[in-house]
């Protein structure tokens, strides 16, 4: 699994050359509704092995959790069920508030 920090998540976000991946976002309901980045699906990490089958094993996927502990499981996961482009982001939401996004609800 790579990882990348929010900045150059948010760089990949705005390259117009570069398709998007899949935002990945692996908290709870209540975390998301709290803050989340725009365009990010919402696949709670307990239920990521019921729902594998809705992730495409070809998309770069960009794991996402509160600080990168979660989505980091996920991510190594998936990798071990066949999907070879994932990425973690580093640090998760809180790393986004603080680098990208300091209008970002913080929690």
């Amino acid at each position: 699994m790579q990882h990348l920090t929010a900045p150059e998540l948010a760089a990949w976000l705005a390259d117009p050359a570069r398709p998007k991946p899949l935002l990945l976002d692996v908290r709870e309901p209540w975390e998301f509704d709290t803050c989340r980045i725009e365009g990010a699906t919402l696949i709670p990490m307990s239920t990521i092995p019921a729902r594998i089958e809705e992730l495409d094993e070809e998309a770069e996927i960009v794991c996402i959790c509160h600080h990168g502990a979660r989505s980091m499981q996920v991510a190594a996961f998936l990798e071990r069920n066949g999907f070879g482009k994932t990425l973690n982001l580093t640090g998760g939401v809180h790393a986004w508030a603080l680098q990208v996004d300091p209008s970002m609800p913080k929690y």
